[in-house]
């Protein structure tokens, strides 16, 4: 700006009347505010450009194909239901194929060999087989926490009362399996004492219909399928936040290959899903909609009920993979007789995640409401 400046006083006459003087000043002085208001405006276009969404699909960019499956058919699934009925992963350039798959160990089968390049499931089940060895990394978690809650018969009212008693379950080894095994730990149960039957399926309709027709006494449920089992005269027995452990839920996992040859590719679906959280926040209905359609319901409390649950009290939307809840799933599947192979940091990539939030990504997205204290560690 100074040469500019300079550009104009070396253009005025030496030798002039005050009059010209005067005008000659206030010509300059309007040249240099014209010239301020210029570079002020180029300042803040500079300034929008440095924060625009940089994950964004351009004009006449071929649209990425990649697959994502679900282990199960779940309320805690929302961001990605809601994502892909929303048309977000349009927006990111990404063209998703979503899959429901029977399980986690079909799933980790699945994302080895490459035929789906992405995992939405619960990560606590999944923990103990990566650490064994499956080719899958945690690159992100949209809900920390454990929602899970034990429903049972009238006559249930605690879990000491389950002696005797028969809990329905997946199948061995998944989620309900360790969360069954957890809870009898904490109050001094067996399997002698008490019966699990697994019953398979890929979530809890199967565990929950075998209840009700009075095969079993007790399931393991979360939101919605609560507010269906207390209609059907169920009661609760046991929340499962009051095991105070720390837990990671629904998360986004992916395989070496893609990691290695497809950075870019992981890179964007991590920033969809967090603007997946910010719209599920910000549209309630569409987003409840959006999992009517999954879980063909349209009983609205049933849907508010999975919509308080994963959309407010347990979303993380940094995303970040919580790496104390991770070490401890991994030593219980050690003490469960587990066969270890990797440490916890060898099964964990925050880079994703953390990097949305270094360029600014998460900032630009929530602006304040993205407080400090909701960082998980």
């Amino acid at each position: 700006m100074s040469a500019i400046v300079r550009m104009f006083l070396s253009s005025t006459p030496r030798l002039a009347s005050p009059r010209q003087e005067e005008r000659k000043r206030n010509g300059i002085a309007i040249r240099l505010q014209s010239i301020s208001l210029l570079l002020l405006i180029f300042g803040i276009v500079s300034i929008r450009v440095a924060h625009a969404n940089p994950y964004l699909a351009k004009p006449g960019d071929t649209p990425i194909k990649a697959r994502v499956g679900t282990c199960s058919i779940t309320g805690g699934f929302i961001h990605l239901y809601t994502a892909l009925f929303n048309g977000l992963f349009d927006k990111y350039g990404l063209r998703i194929e979503h899959v429901t798959l029977r399980g986690g160990v079909v799933s980790l089968a699945a994302l080895s060999a490459d035929e789906i390049q992405f995992i939405y499931c619960s990560a606590d089940p999944m923990i103990p087989r990566m650490a064994a060895g499956a080719d899958a990394k945690l690159i992100g978690s949209p809900i920390v926490g454990l929602p899970w809650v034990l429903m049972g018969r009238k006559e249930i009212k605690r879990p000491q009362e389950l002696r005797g008693k028969t809990i329905a379950l997946s199948r061995p080894g998944g989620l309900t399996d360790q969360l069954a095994k957890a809870v009898m730990k904490k109050f001094n149960l067996t399997t002698q004492e008490v019966k699990l039957l697994h019953i398979g399926g890929t979530g809890q309709l199967e565990p929950y219909n075998a209840m009700v027709q009075g095969l079993t006494q007790a399931t393991f449920l979360t939101p919605p399928m609560d507010v269906r089992a207390k209609r059907d005269g169920f009661v609760l027995i046991y929340n499962l936040n009051e095991l105070e452990v720390p837990s990671v839920y629904s998360s986004m996992f992916t395989n070496s290959k893609s990691l290695k040859e497809r950075p870019a590719l992981v890179q964007t679906f991590a920033a969809a899903l967090a603007e997946a959280i910010y719209f599920v926040e910000k549209n309630p209905d569409k987003s409840k909609a959006a999992l009517a359609k999954i879980l063909a319901i349209n009983d609205q409390e049933v849907l508010q009920s999975a919509y308080d649950a994963y959309a407010k009290s347990l979303v993380n939307r940094r995303l970040t993979v919580p790496v104390n809840a991770v070490a401890q799933a991994v030593e219980i599947a050690r003490e469960d007789g587990t066969q270890i192979r990797k440490r916890p940091s060898d099964i964990i990539d925050n880079s994703f995640a953390e990097q949305l939030e270094k360029n600014g990504f998460l900032k630009e997205l929530w602006g304040n409401e993205l407080s400090s204290q909701e960082k998980r560690s």
